[in-house]
């Protein structure tokens, strides 16, 4: 048996080290031309050099011109979760204009995406009430971490944020680049914080959208910033003539079929169309409507589907709250998302302080769960805090974010000091880069030379964007 682990680890290592070339010419899903691909082999556990090893991949997508700019830009993708390297096709439309002179990078961070992945069951494939029942997820969780813990790279302690922000300064080192410009989204945001700590000395600009802190509790604060988005949209319905026309006791009607719950419904599977039966409950009904919050686009459509299922038809609902799962390139490696929210977040709830009534309280207790049997790595208590910053730093903001909305983003720029600038989008949600002329105030802090014209740029084309109505269904249009 001894003998068999020990072969089975050499073929490990040997074949991290055929990995560990690069970059070389590729291809990537979603992407036209042909890039390069690249992966540097790092210890798991950093105070081990000799010990196991892991590869951490990467690609880059060249500037078009020959007379690039020295410093790349490098996305950090959000969850924690996300594969950097699956958003590429979808994310280089925003970096379209700096790619003209600068080469684009997207590192998977390890524990995601191509680097010694933590991968559990894909939501995709599981059934409405699966995606929805806590306690189903909470036990396949526990079959997911025992079956990551016997992975060659199973040891779930080593997949903080710190340790991964120096993956990827020593991919930043293989490129040969100085300084780089960072670019976090969600949680990519907590990891440009940390790699600015880290490695100040190494970074030109950073844009920070949507705004997760180190120090955010994220189970605690998570179920508080979608209650009061969820409010918000409420009462944005009360104040919206043809919202309170159709819907004239919403908050009403919700409360009361939220009181009626537990109770068995038939649906449709949002994207099989299989037909399906189960016992809703509370827990499941506000998960669906956290889902939907993340996004106007979504979020309009949910005063008519929340209507809906107060009549007993909760189809409309729970598609809704499913609809960013079934997003290509939206699934998260929950193994590396609770590695890294169970060592950096749990530890930060205080009982009583950090307990937060309102519909969404089920989310804290299932993390709480989860992470009691959960290794933990260990933090230095500097990754916690927030010194000023030495270069430019560009925060985002969406108003009616449920995730990461504005009060986080004014806390890290204060912080972060004469150089941080906070932009909030009143009617933005999660997520500010991809809408208007985002990708333009992107391409202009970035591109400019001078910090002090970079920082004063004119965002009034983005905070003007409104607020989308409340969705109508064509048989009610008059």
């Amino acid at each position: 048996m001894r003998g068999a682990l020990l072969v089975g680890v050499w073929l490990w290592t040997g074949a991290l080290q055929a990995l560990a070339a690069g970059p070389a010419p590729c291809r990537v899903d979603g992407l036209s031309h042909q890039v390069l691909c690249g992966a540097v082999l790092r210890p798991l556990d950093p105070a081990a050099a000799s010990g196991p090893q892991i590869a951490v991949h990467y690609v880059v997508v060249p500037a078009l011109a020959r007379n690039k700019l020295a410093d790349p830009v490098f996305l950090l993708a959000g969850g924690p979760g996300q594969s950097a390297i699956s958003l590429a096709g979808q994310v280089m439309p925003l970096f379209a204009r700096l790619n003209n002179r600068r080469d684009i990078v997207f590192v998977d961070q390890r524990g995601t995406g191509r680097s010694a992945p933590l991968v559990c069951e894909d939501p995709r494939r599981q059934s409405v009430a699966e995606q929805a029942d806590p306690e189903r997820q909470l036990a396949q969780l526990r079959e997911c971490r025992q079956r990551l813990q016997a992975l060659p790279h199973g040891d779930l302690r080593h997949y903080t944020t710190p340790i991964a922000m120096q993956d990827l300064d020593a991919v930043r080192r293989t490129l040969g680049a100085e300084r780089i410009d960072l670019v976090g989204v969600s949680y990519g945001t907590r990891a440009g914080l940390d790699y600015l700590r880290q490695f100040p000395a190494h970074v030109r600009r950073l844009v920070l959208d949507g705004v997760a802190p180190p120090d955010m509790a994220l189970p605690a604060s998570s179920a508080a910033d979608a209650q009061t988005a969820f409010d918000a949209l409420l009462t944005a319905c009360e104040a919206e003539p043809a919202c309170r026309r159709e819907h004239p006791d919403l908050r009403g009607a919700w409360s009361a079929w939220l009181a009626r719950l537990p109770q068995p419904v038939s649906v449709q599977h949002p994207l099989t169309g299989q037909p399906e039966q189960f016992t809703l409950t509370r827990a499941m009904a506000m998960s669906a409507v956290r889902g939907a919050l993340y996004t106007p686009v979504l979020m309009q459509a949910l005063p008519v589907a929340m209507h809906e299922a107060t009549l007993g038809r909760p189809q409309g609902l729970l598609t809704l709250g499913s609809s960013l799962t079934g997003r290509k390139g939206s699934g998260l490696a929950m193994g590396m998302h609770f590695s890294v929210v169970c060592s950096e977040d749990l530890s930060r709830l205080v009982a009583g302080r950090d307990t937060v009534p309102g519909d969404f309280a089920d989310g804290r207790t299932l993390y709480e769960k989860a992470c009691a049997d959960w290794p933990r790595g260990e933090l230095p208590e500097a990754f916690y805090r927030i010194g000023t910053s030495p270069v430019p730093v560009l925060l985002l903001s969406g108003g009616l974010d449920p995730a990461t909305p504005p009060r986080h983003g004014e806390r890290v720029a204060r912080a972060l000091g004469a150089k941080a600038r906070h932009v909030v989008v009143p009617n933005a949600g999660h997520g500010v880069l991809g809408i208007g002329c985002g990708p333009e105030l992107l391409t202009r802090f970035v591109d400019h030379e001078e910090e002090r014209a970079a920082l004063a740029l004119d965002t009034r084309c983005v905070q003007g964007v409104p607020r989308p109505p409340a969705f109508r269904p064509v048989g009610s249009l008059k």
